[in-house]
């Protein structure tokens, strides 16, 4: 059971029979596996880059340099936040249930014509929810599965996703910046010897860890402009993929609605931290799209 590809193990399970609205939250709270070797292949390989990063930078450029008095103590507080902020959003975007739905899930009367037959696991799902074949089951809103998490983006978990992919590019530029002061900006390190210093870290230091840099910053930020225009324009990739026409009813929302819903709460600065629960948001009447 283990080596396939599509079981999903949750943490917490609901009781059997519980349908009320804690028993709804608890749903949304409880940690989310999918055992898929190759994805955790994939987060993995994420996981090791984060930590590279996260030891060697401190260890060679920022500690030394601090420790000489040549930067800031507020340069060394601020890399270790955006650390800790990037390796937070990347456990709980991979660990958040993504909005898997339930065997039997409870359909309110006045909603039972936006649901349909799944023709993959024959249960119903609100429309806009796709089967994925990698976990097994459907997931409302599924934006796309993500070897690199291993899990799937979805409606309760896909305003996590945009957080790793924003600081994923903050401490990929970050260390970038670190490793072009450290050879053209940083006054040199009067206790270490320089050529010594040069020759063993040259490679690993300039070479490895830029190229680390350049290759997540470039595709974290591709990925995150492709995600913050599907959701302004409210369409998910999986239905930019299908070439799917979103039909809006009434005035077009705003980008801050637009985020609002995705991240489950109107305070801005809350859309940046990573260590919360999502709770969806009530439209309003002229503010509504079909589901």
């Amino acid at each position: 059971m283990l080596s396939g590809s599509n079981f999903a193990l949750d943490l917490f399970p609901l009781t059997a029979g519980s349908q009320s609205s804690g028993a709804a939250a608890a749903m949304k709270l409880r940690l989310h596996f999918v055992v898929d070797p190759m994805g955790w292949l994939c987060i993995s390989m994420v996981f090791g880059i984060w930590l590279y990063n996260t030891v060697f930078i401190p260890k060679l450029v920022l500690l030394p340099h601090y420790d000489e008095g040549h930067i800031s103590w507020a340069l060394v507080v601020c890399y270790y936040i955006a650390s800790a902020l990037c390796v937070a959003a990347l456990f709980r975007a991979s660990t958040a249930d993504p909005g898997r739905l339930p065997l039997d899930p409870h359909i309110p009367h006045s909603e039972r014509e936006h649901w349909e037959l799944c023709n993959k696991c024959n249960l119903m799902r609100p429309k806009r929810s796709h089967h994925c074949s990698r976990c097994g089951h459907c997931v409302r809103r599924m934006d796309h599965h993500c070897p690199w998490i291993n899990n799937c983006v979805g409606e309760d978990n896909h305003w996590l996703f945009l957080q790793l992919c924003f600081y994923t590019q903050v401490l990929s530029l970050f260390t970038l910046v670190l490793d072009f002061c450290q050879y053209y900006y940083f006054q040199p390190l009067t206790r270490l010897d320089q050529e010594k210093f040069t020759t063993r870290h040259e490679l690993a230091l300039l070479r490895i860890s830029a190229l680390m840099g350049v290759v997540m910053f470039g595709g974290m930020s591709s990925l995150f402009y492709t995600q913050m225009t599907g959701i302004l324009s409210d369409m998910t990739t999986i239905e930019k993929m299908a070439q799917f026409s979103s039909e809006i009813y009434g005035v077009k929302r705003s980008w801050q609605w637009a985020l609002a819903e995705v991240c489950g709460t109107r305070w801005k600065l809350l859309w940046f931290i990573p260590l919360r629960s999502r709770k969806a948001l009530q439209s309003s009447p002229h503010l509504r799209s079909h589901v």
